[in-house]
């Protein structure tokens, strides 16, 4: 996923991107603490994602206020 992926989706896309990936995360922390994950870099490619999906929508909401200001 790049953020220009992400700039061309709509405000409430990357909203649904970002409880889905947040739900990845908590699922991935269950299995390490359980000892069954495979992929250990995955967590790190999703918190970087979650970063990059609220980076993008902070600014879009920046930008959508500083035109009706």
């Amino acid at each position: 996923m790049t953020a220009a992926d992400l700039r061309d989706k709509t405000p409430d896309e990357l909203r649904d991107q970002l409880v889905a990936l947040k739900k990845e995360a908590f699922n991935l922390r269950f299995q390490q603490a359980t000892g069954q994950i495979e992929n250990t870099a995955r967590m790190r490619s999703v918190r970087r994602d979650v970063a990059r999906v609220k980076t993008i929508l902070n600014e879009k909401a920046r930008a959508a206020a500083g035109t009706e200001a």
